[in-house]
């Protein structure tokens, strides 16, 4: 299903085509599709909306994109930086035990912010 705005570049290319004649019919053609191709990646990309969804009574879903939440990069990131002195604190105090106990609180926070932002 065509939208009013490739029904207006289309209504443009035909007039630049009457405009122009037929010597720059294919200049025309090219541009045209450029636009439709151009179109078409920005809808993929999730730029816009799709025309139609492949099964009417399914609403439009968007797949989970890495930039709309940044947060758990920043959370691995600010976990591997303080893993680095907390291994060494709980090491001098507890030994392996303490070693075991600071990984384990540390995958622990970084797996419930996985699985909440699965939710």
């Amino acid at each position: 299903m065509a939208t009013d705005e490739v029904r207006k570049d289309l209504r443009a290319a035909v007039a630049a085509r009457q405009e122009l004649g037929p010597e720059y019919e294919d200049e025309i053609i090219d541009s045209f599709l450029a636009k439709l191709d151009q179109r078409d990646v920005h809808r993929r990309a999730g730029l816009l909306p799709d025309a139609m969804p492949d099964r009417p009574d399914q609403p439009v879903r968007r797949p989970s994109s890495r930039e709309a939440d940044p947060g758990g990069l920043a959370l691995a990131i600010v976990s591997i930086v303080a893993a680095i002195p907390i291994t060494a604190i709980s090491a001098s105090m507890m030994g392996k035990f303490g070693v075991l106990i600071c990984w384990a609180g540390l995958v622990g926070i970084n797996y419930a912010r996985t699985i909440a932002r699965r939710r």
